[in-house]
């Protein structure tokens, strides 16, 4: 095991994090970095994450009519307006506090020249049962004159269903089974075309302030149909993330309609069938949903203890899950999931805390960005890893061998640390310092099954370690002969030293060294250019020469020890080709199965 390999790992990993806090990925948890790059679902938030969580009102039904915010007259839709103001914890001043729901009625208010400051003189606050995610609605209780009214609002299909009255024609009417029906048309509707719907209403004279008498025969007032529309380049992501072969899922609170209509628009979903309420999710037993989870796009109108069992349910199928959440409810979700991914800025402090990494921008573009930095880590530390483990048993046959054919040690002791201070330190961390490979999007997430060594690693491993000591062998072998065992074993310690340098742009990718460039990783450039300086130089330098009991080559032992030195290039680049050639067909087989899903 090479001395140097937990350093190289950490460095590589700490180096990676770094990069990614620059791309506004907070990384809490060191060992997240390389699950980001197994990731094979990501289930993510509608509001704020896939949308621009901006909201702004667009519709308003009341008083039996449907109208856009421009055409609507305060006083006509007075008991709506009124309720959405007074049932509202939102500020807008010089900087805006408060929900994005919340804000864009305020700001509606403002547009069409109501003062909330008005209402709540005139309508003062007594009392306020707060917004829970599992009810789905806030109560706010105010004075009347000499009666006490309760303003509801909150999720549409609920609400409607505890009303027993409706506001029309400025007075309270009955509600039948008829009007309802019409009014869930219209709530269809608004849904259809993308916007979020939420519902108000009221109860007049409360005379007993406990909640379940409170959310008996209310009186409903209305509908507020706004939009958040979905982010820039959300399309292109969540597209990106299907050539990676990771499967996008959409999990909200928000009514089946509109989730489904931002899922439609993003790509994340393309038919109805693929969108499931937690109402249906509830009904479905374990097996039932086990078998229809993976063609499921969407899960609408979910409770927090819904998100545990979408992503437990993921992780026994074998998926590795990205979950993201911002609520104090969603830190159950996030700790189950197996990268639990928290908001920068619209997130709880309990949230963060919860999660393994923090979106400072809350953008779900960074999620890719994040997949792909993870996916590099993790292919950077294989890479270095092999690097170092190849180069070592390289020096192992080198002695090993060399003593069972009857040899003198091809290699002194402190020649073999000179080569290891060398070779095991700058080469290595610069590998993991290499840029994402071309196709390292267009590939299936890595089986959480499978280890580091996968995939015929330790094959490669093995074979190039073997090469790297015959080689030196070589080198020594004919050393020997030219001129002696001096010559020998400073021909067999430059080119030990140099073969494990050249080895390294070997390992810089599967594909041919010519063909990904040999100049673009500047870290490997100088820490081979290093590297060889240093070996070289021991032999310039007469008194250190004789510490290390080399000696000065002529010029055709400098010849032999080069062409030596720089034959893994050869041998690799053929080994390459061959390998190619087999993973053509497994490429295919993907692609297949990507193009299908995309």
């Amino acid at each position: 095991i090479p001395e140097g390999l937990p350093a190289v790992v950490t460095i590589v990993l700490a180096l990676g994090v770094a990069r990614m806090a620059k791309a506004n990925t907070i990384i809490r948890k060191l060992p997240a970095v390389e699950t980001l790059g197994a990731v094979s679902v990501v289930c993510s938030d509608k509001t704020g994450t896939l949308t621009e969580n901006k909201m702004k009102v667009l519709k308003l039904y009341a008083e039996d009519k449907t109208l856009s915010v421009s055409q609507v007259r305060p006083r006509e839709f007075s008991r709506l307006m009124q309720g959405f103001l007074l049932c509202n914890n939102a500020v807008i001043g010089k900087t805006e506090l408060g929900d994005s729901t919340e804000l864009a009625l305020l700001s509606m208010g403002e547009q069409m020249g109501i003062s909330r400051e008005r209402l709540e003189e005139r309508y003062p606050r007594l009392e306020e049962i707060p917004f829970d995610s599992d009810k789905k609605y806030m109560v706010t209780l105010h004075k009347d004159q000499s009666q006490v009214c309760a303003y509801i609002k909150g999720a549409c299909d609920y609400l409607l269903e505890v009303c027993s009255f409706w506001w029309i024609g400025g007075k309270i009417e009955p509600l039948g089974q008829i009007q309802k029906m019409k009014i869930r048309r219209v709530m269809e509707g608004m849904a259809e075309e993308g916007l979020r719907v939420l519902a108000l209403a009221f109860k007049e004279h409360v005379s007993d302030w406990n909640e379940s008498s409170i959310m008996k025969n209310l009186v409903f007032a209305g509908l507020a149909g706004m939009m958040d529309a979905p982010r820039k380049q959300v399309n292109q992501s969540v597209y990106q993330l299907k050539r990676a072969g990771v499967q996008v899922v959409m999990i909200t609170g928000d009514y089946q309609e509109t989730a489904f209509s931002i899922a439609k628009m993003t790509g994340i979903a393309r038919k109805r069938e693929q969108c499931v309420t937690g109402k249906e999710l509830d009904a479905m037993s374990d097996a039932e949903f086990a078998s229809k989870m993976n063609d499921i796009r969407v899960f609408a109108r979910v409770t927090p203890a819904h998100k545990v069992k979408i992503v437990k349910e993921f992780k026994k199928n074998g998926k590795i899950v990205a979950m993201t959440g911002d609520g104090v409810n969603d830190s159950p979700a996030l700790k189950n999931a197996d990268i639990g991914i928290a908001m920068g800025k619209n997130g709880t402090d309990v949230a963060k805390n919860a999660a393994d990494m923090i979106l400072a921008d809350d953008n779900f573009v960074t999620i890719v960005e994040a997949v792909k930095q993870g996916r590099n880590i993790y292919d950077n530390l294989r890479k270095a890893i092999h690097f170092l483990i190849a180069t070592n048993i390289g020096e192992i046959v080198t002695i090993f061998v060399g003593l069972i054919l009857g040899m003198k040690s091809p290699l002194l002791a402190i020649q073999l640390l000179w080569i290891n201070l060398v070779t095991d330190s700058l080469p290595a961390i610069a590998l993991g310092l290499e840029k994402p490979e071309k196709d390292i999007m267009n590939r299936f997430p890595k089986d959480a099954k499978k280890g580091l060594f996968s995939d015929g690693l330790w094959g490669e491993i093995f074979s190039e370690g073997v090469m790297i000591g015959i080689l030196t062998l070589l080198a020594f072998s004919l050393g020997n002969k030219l001129g002696g065992i001096v010559v020998g074993r400073t021909m067999a310690f430059v080119s030990l030293g140099i073969l494990e340098l050249v080895h390294s742009f070997n390992i810089k990718s599967k594909d041919s060294i010519f063909k990904v460039g040999l100049f673009e990783n500047k870290y490997l450039i100088g820490a081979f250019v290093l590297g060889t300086l240093l070996q070289i130089g021991v032999l310039f330098i007469p008194s250190v020469a004789n510490i290390f009991k080399l000696t000065m080559l002529n010029g055709m032992q400098w010849l032999i020890t080069i062409a030596i030195s720089i034959s893994p290039i050869i041998i690799v680049e053929a080994q390459k080709k061959l390998n190619k050639e087999k993973e053509t067909k497994e490429i295919f087989k993907e692609s297949k199965v990507i193009t299908n899903e995309i």
